[in-house]
């Protein structure tokens, strides 16, 4: 549910990576979309990027508008700046997780859990008749699929074994698009189950050959080590090196907390795009800008003129919900549905340092500001400033993922 949302980093040397760009960044772009999505972690799940003749396209499913998935397919040719990204074409979607793939033969293919192929036309976002191509080496929760064409075979990479503690990535290959796939006898690939690496929750792969020829990989892993218990930044992107055994089969480089030594491109000539650094040191002086900041983001599209910058700062006006929000309530508004006066960074350690200076003049009675580190409305630890007219200490909906402290203030 973050928005701007879909964030685009770019690299030159797969090390540094500043932001690039939000593909969904403009309300227009789906219409009340955010508002009338209830769920606390729905919105848009696994997106995919690829380039083909110039364009670069990101497709995905956004969930939690009802039991089916609704597809999303937009398109650039400058993925360095927001506003090209177009508005997107919908998707008539029964799956998960789609994916693009440019065939020799000038066919353009989606695929989806299942696992599914289907041609599609990319003008209209028209699908055409689904076939399943593989149930993968369990069929457990064969999702995440990815073909690649290399040396007159079809590969397809798939996720397996559900989104926690047994997710795995396995591989199969096919001389025809549609198959049969033969699957790889050393599958998994690629997974941290039944392990105690720092890393858990390992799987869904995709592959890439940078401009060296040399293959890489990123796949999604949670940062929890073997008690699984806390992972306060949840599925994060990991990058790992690719090699072809004398079998043409990848060889994927097992997730560490320390990798060896991979072959990363030279930094070369100085990237054009001068977005925020994912992991350098932010501070930020609102009274010194004259927009928030391209990689602050907010839970939802907020309500409209929830945020005011002059050169006293960052004013922000307060929404009818909290951050917990009514959950009984019927109206929108409270629970938070049409959105947070939130905005907020995304959180891209475990260990770090933060503070804000706030100025806070409260006009009616409940009314609180503060800080927060922010996973959803029921998963928080804020620190507040509240107004009421007598003394008074609240626990209101809270739940046991979610901490509070503060000040109050008597009127």
């Amino acid at each position: 549910m973050t928005f701007p949302g879909l964030p685009v980093y770019t690299s030159r040397d797969l090390v540094t990576w500043n932001l690039a760009s939000h593909v969904w960044n403009r309300e227009s772009q789906l219409p009340g979309l955010s508002w009338r999505t209830p769920g606390q972690t729905n919105g848009m799940y696994a997106a995919t990027i690829r380039h083909h003749e110039g364009v670069y396209y990101v497709v995905c499913a956004y969930l939690g508008l009802s039991d089916k998935p609704m597809g999303v397919l937009f398109n650039t040719t400058n993925p360095l700046r927001s506003s090209q990204w177009s508005d997107p074409i919908i998707l008539d979607l029964s799956e998960i997780d789609p994916d693009l793939f440019w065939d020799d033969d000038g066919k353009t293919y989606l695929t989806t859990a299942g696992i599914a192929l289907q041609e599609i036309n990319l003008e209209t976002g028209q699908l055409g008749e689904a076939s399943n191509i593989w149930n993968g080496t369990s069929n457990e929760w064969p999702e995440g699929p990815h073909i690649y064409k290399k040396d007159g075979w079809y590969y397809l990479l798939i996720a397996e074994g559900g989104t926690s503690q047994k997710h795995a990535v396995s591989i199969s290959r096919s001389k025809e698009i549609k198959g049969p796939y033969t699957a790889y006898e050393r599958n998994p690939i690629l997974t941290n189950r039944d392990t105690t690496e720092y890393f858990q929750s390992v799987g869904h792969a995709d592959l890439f050959k940078d401009s060296n020829g040399n293959w890489w990989g990123l796949c999604l892993a949670i940062r929890s080590g073997p008690s699984y218990e806390y992972m306060p930044m949840g599925r994060e992107a990991v990058l790992f090196n690719v090699t072809w055994n004398t079998e043409e089969w990848p060889k994927l480089e097992p997730i560490r907390g320390r990798m060896p030594p991979a072959p990363l491109p030279r930094l070369g000539s100085p990237a054009s795009n001068k977005g925020p650094n994912v992991s350098g040191n932010d501070r930020f002086d609102f009274t010194k800008v004259t927009k928030i900041p391209s990689s602050f983001v907010h839970h939802r599209v907020p309500p409209q003129n929830a945020f005011l910058l002059s050169n006293r700062g960052l004013k922000v006006r307060p929404s009818r919900a909290n951050l917990t929000g009514d959950s009984l309530s019927t109206e929108a508004e409270l629970t938070g549905q049409n959105g947070l006066s939130l905005v907020g960074r995304r959180q891209s350690h475990t260990l770090f340092n933060f503070s804000i200076d706030i100025d806070f003049w409260p006009r009616l009675i409940g009314q609180e500001s503060g800080l927060t580190v922010f996973r959803t409305q029921l998963e928080q630890n804020e620190s507040q400033q509240k107004y009421y007219d007598t003394p008074y200490t609240s626990t209101e909906g809270l739940g046991e993922d979610h901490n509070q402290t503060g000040s109050l203030i008597a009127r």
